[in-house]
């Protein structure tokens, strides 16, 4: 792959999954998002990889290979006898440190009871301990999704933007004496699973009955009813009275569901970076309270200065 290619976005097929379905498939794979991580902190070797996590061999490569398929990453070569490659993060791929970045905020918020230490998160820029604001670029005010008003672009659709495949979990562990290393399971129970994250996002566009839920995406009942258990076991959901009638249930996000809102819009915003329809775009947001077309940014929430990659040393975010 030649140099600045990654700078461009890829065009996909007319009428085919659109740039959500795309990134969702690529980014709901807990392996890729761990190499991320890595890859951000300064590895760029495949020694460094194998070293750092408890992948074996044919995935590394599998997922290396992918990466660099998918432009997150550029192979170089830095040795020719015997041949070794090092992979740097091409501009797409630097671009996902904000969805680690929110990752990382909600499971330390929401999952704290995680065997493994979560460290905080200092800004490098006012020297303090902080949890990042996703704010309106516009008028630098913090949103949730009920600041917004949504409305599906030409791509969009639930049926375009489900993921094609679901994605694939790694084992806890491998052999060879590397102990397990997990990364949030929480968040893979939403974003590493196709079915899981067109539930949430349906609920996030207003969805409460398990019949909105189905009618909405063509999911099979069963399949629902065992991802909305699945939801409701993690504390993301929770079924409620319905309105209307109490004994017909509904599903509704909690604070903690409502807290994985930045996830998904920052998942949104970099597929429609990255990936074009001929058609359009997937989603268009305006910000209720200033009237502007959404675009979100991160802020320190000490010092509300916005955040950039280097404000933020992600070797301690494991």
């Amino acid at each position: 792959m030649k140099s600045g290619h990654a700078e461009l976005p890829t065009p996909l097929p007319d009428g085919g999954p659109n740039p959500l379905s795309r990134a969702i498939g690529l980014l709901g794979d807990e392996w890729t998002l761990l190499l991320l991580r890595h890859a951000l902190a300064g590895s760029t070797r495949y020694s460094d990889f194998n070293a750092q996590l408890p992948i074996s061999n044919a995935v590394l490569t599998n997922r290396l290979d992918t990466m660099v398929c998918e432009s997150l990453m550029e192979r170089r070569v830095y040795q020719r006898n015997p041949v070794r490659s090092e992979y740097l993060l091409t501009v797409r791929g630097r671009s996902t440190w904000p969805l680690l970045v929110v990752i990382w905020a909600w499971e330390r918020k929401w999952v704290p009871e995680h065997a493994y230490a979560t460290p905080p998160m200092i800004h490098q820029v006012c020297g303090r301990e902080m949890s990042p604001l996703y704010c309106c670029t516009a008028c630098k005010e913090p949103v949730t999704a009920a600041d917004l008003h949504t409305r599906w672009g030409p791509s969009g659709g639930w049926s375009r933007s489900v993921p094609e495949v679901t994605t694939r979990r790694r084992s806890d562990s491998r052999g060879g004496g590397k102990g397990p290393r997990f990364f949030y399971p929480d968040t893979m129970a939403v974003f590493g699973n196709r079915w899981s994250s067109a539930v949430v996002g349906a609920a996030f566009l207003g969805a409460h009955r398990f019949s909105d839920f189905q009618s909405l995406l063509g999911i099979p009942p069963s399949l629902l009813a065992e991802r909305l258990a699945s939801l409701c076991d993690r504390g993301i959901l929770e079924q409620v009275e319905g309105e209307v009638r109490p004994a017909w249930k509904a599903y509704r996000l909690t604070g903690k569901g409502l807290g994985f809102f930045p996830v998904v819009a920052i998942t949104v915003e970099w597929a429609q970076r990255w990936y074009t329809s001929p058609e359009g775009r997937v989603l268009d947001w305006t910000h209720a309270a200033c009237g502007a077309p959404f675009i979100g940014t991160l802020a320190c929430d000490r010092c509300r200065k916005p955040l950039t990659g280097s404000d933020i040393d992600l070797s301690t975010i494991d």
